[in-house]
């Protein structure tokens, strides 16, 4: 079966991504639709799969994560606006039967993403 999955590791801190609000939306030509909403627990994890089973399908999401709230809520002091604020990672899924692990390692200035497994 597949699934979608994610962590944040917080490079700047050299820790998980503790409490970042992150949505997932499916993206169909000029629309975009909200699918979930979750926050990543103390491991910079979501609790389980973001979506998984028939739900996951062949087609274009974006997960958008609060990079800006999370480095803010640290303390880190952040120029106005903010260089980054909400990340958001558009890929696409061709084999739904397949893991797809798409992590996010931020700091209050870059990211990069990759596909994990």
């Amino acid at each position: 079966m597949g699934r979608l999955t994610t962590h944040v590791l917080d490079t700047a801190h050299g820790c998980p991504g503790q409490g970042i609000v992150v949505h997932l939306w499916r993206i169909d030509g000029n629309d975009r639709t909200l699918i979930v909403e979750t926050v990543t627990n103390d491991d910079g994890r979501c609790d389980g799969p973001v979506l998984e089973g028939a739900d996951f399908t062949v087609g274009t999401y974006e997960l958008s994560f609060g990079a800006g709230a999370y480095y803010q809520a640290r303390g880190v002091d952040l120029p106005e606006p903010k260089f980054l604020d909400t990340v958001i990672i558009r890929f696409g899924v061709s084999s739904p039967d397949e893991h797809y692990h798409v992590p996010l390692l931020i700091s209050p200035f870059s990211y990069s993403t990759y596909r994990g497994s």
